[in-house]
């Protein structure tokens, strides 16, 4: 319900409105820690007291070469502390920041950037090669910088090389970082779907301030779930390019924590590092910590000081429990891009914390509780009234002060996005109490013989029994039933008949139908993943398809 006819008032003529811009969130660590250092690697950058006359150079620096407000600049990098100044400076010009996603084909990086209508590009010198080689077809960009490479180089014109360090020190450490309206988009960046081309996401200075306000809350306030801090470590194992690595940079920073970042993920280098700088506080998808509990290192490694919070795809009991068993804090945090993305994070309470592991998993695996400023719901297929009461499923919608008002050149899509004034996630959920728990994807929930079959259920299912690493559930046609599941496995050892065994004894307890075991389960070597290391749900249909998988 909105109200009308509330009092308002007149500001006084000097009174100054204050616009919450990106660069108010350098300004605390300087004061509260201004020696703790951010690292690349294991070697020092800058400590906090030094960042914002870096920020203020490279601002400097940038407007020399000719960057404007409105400019749209490309980077394309790991995780660095170069992306970490970009975050800063480009923003804080005016200018937008499109973090390319590296892990998308040659054609669709080139799309976005033409799409974006990058005018620079900042380039890592390992993604080079292809920009070489996509030059011309670069409609917009006048100019490529890229970081110190090495050995021959092109004297294409568009290309200019340069030591990073170099070009802070060239600008002025005391140029002040103008005010401007808070609604200027910030950051810009592209999500992928099932079908079409990306679609652009992008999010004002207001909004990612106001989502770094609620996330520090959300993980640094509440004395029983207080997972992150300023006396924390901080390393990001999400890449930098996906939704500013969940916005967690912003937090480290406002907090004054120690920054450490890796570069390419390597899990023996990640290990090091853990190891090394005693990391206390990472993000991750579930593969890359999957990747990281295989690795042998892991094995002789304390990780009891090590808490973690997954997100991208669902987190499955069974990778749940084999970190918990190293040690590891585990967490959920669910969000989407186009939510900027956190929505919900895990809470637990102390006596939570107190229950037996296997009653902690079944907490820790769920979306989790509503963020501070966060509006979550469930809706009915053909109700617009979202519900919040326990035992309520449907598809997820949300409300916040920070997610995208739109996709960017693509009104028709962010006319599906958004409904009746809540976003649609395309999520199936269900509520108990104020805890969300995510049940499939809409797109990924298989109907067998009139009975939905959640495919997200069955792999948390799965992933519990002894053996299996990883696993995948997708529905393909089947002439008798219309869809049937079938299952990709991971395990060292065939499963097959564990998880038939695990899945019945679920149907004689009645937690599940008879209709979700599967006829067809497969060991697989490897299970497809997207550019951000989510499940490929799409390409394993594909790949059925094309063999010719009918049950």
């Amino acid at each position: 319900m909105w109200i009308e006819g509330t009092l308002k008032l007149e500001s006084n003529p000097e009174a100054y409105a204050y616009p919450l811009l990106i660069k108010r969130i350098l300004e605390s660590a300087p004061r509260y820690a201004p020696d703790q250092a951010i690292y690349m690697g294991k070697d020092k950058v800058c400590s906090y007291k030094e960042l914002p006359s870096r920020v203020a150079s490279l601002c400097d620096s940038l407007s020399k070469k000719g960057l404007k407000p409105s400019d749209r600049i490309g980077v394309m990098d790991w995780d660095s502390h170069r992306y970490l100044d970009l975050f800063f400076a480009v923003p804080c010009l005016g200018s937008v920041l499109h973090t390319i996603n590296v892990r998308l084909s040659a054609s669709q990086i080139v799309w976005t950037i033409n799409h974006a209508q990058d005018r620079f590009l900042f380039v890592h010198p390992d993604f080079l090669p292809l920009i070489e080689s996509s030059l011309d077809s670069l409609e917009s960009v006048e100019r490529v910088f890229v970081y110190g490479a090495q050995g021959e180089r092109s004297n294409h014109p568009k290309l200019a090389y340069f030591e990073y360090e170099e070009l802070i020190d060239s600008g002025s450490e005391k140029t002040v970082l103008a005010d401007f309206d808070e609604d200027s988009v910030a950051t810009l960046f592209y999500t992928t779907g099932t079908t079409g081309d990306p679609k652009a996401v992008y999010f004002t200075h207001r909004q990612l301030v106001l989502h770094t306000m609620a996330l520090s809350q959300a993980i640094g306030c509440y004395d029983d779930n207080r997972i992150f801090s300023s006396n924390d470590v901080y390393m990001p194992l999400t890449p930098m390019f996906h939704v500013h690595a969940w916005g967690i940079p912003y937090v480290a920073t406002l907090l004054g924590a120690k920054q450490v970042y890796p570069g390419r993920y390597e899990p023996s280098l990640i290990l090091d590092l853990i190891e090394s700088h005693q990391v206390t506080f990472s993000h991750c998808v579930p593969a890359i910590l999957q990747m990281i509990l295989n690795h042998p290192k892991s094995e002789k490694m304390d990780l009891g000081h090590w808490k973690v919070v997954i997100g991208g795809s669902a987190f499955s009991p069974g990778l749940a429990k084999a970190a918990m068993q190293k040690g590891i804090d585990a967490y959920s945090g669910y969000g989407m891009s186009e939510t900027c993305p956190v929505l919900s994070l895990t809470h637990l309470s102390f006596e939570e914390r107190e229950l037996p592991l296997d009653e902690q998993v079944d907490i820790r695996v769920r979306a989790g509780v509503p963020i501070p400023f966060v509006d979550l719901g469930v809706v009915s297929s053909g109700d617009s009234n979202p519900s919040t009461e326990s035992g309520a499923s449907g598809e997820v919608v949300a409300r916040t002060p920070w997610l995208t008002q739109n996709y960017y050149l693509n009104e028709e899509a962010g006319n599906r996005l958004w409904t009746d004034g809540w976003l649609h996630t395309g999520d199936v959920g269900e509520m108990d109490g104020s805890c969300l728990k995510i049940t499939d994807r809409i797109k990924d929930v298989i109907k067998s013989g009139g009975e939905w079959i959640s495919s997200v259920d069955l792999e948390r299912r799965i992933s519990r029994v002894d053996g299996v690493k990883d696993v995948a559930v997708v529905g393909v046609e089947d002439v008798k039933w219309g869809e049937r599941p079938v299952v990709w496995y991971i395990s060292e050892t065939p499963n097959h008949d564990s998880i038939l065994d695990a899945l019945s004894k679920d149907v004689k307890e009645g937690t599940l139908s008879k209709w979700a075991i599967p006829e067809i389960v497969e060991r697989v070597e490897e299970i497809p993943r997207t550019s951000v290391g989510k499940t490929d749900k799409k390409r394993i249909r594909q790949i059925l398809l094309e063999r010719g998988s009918q049950v």
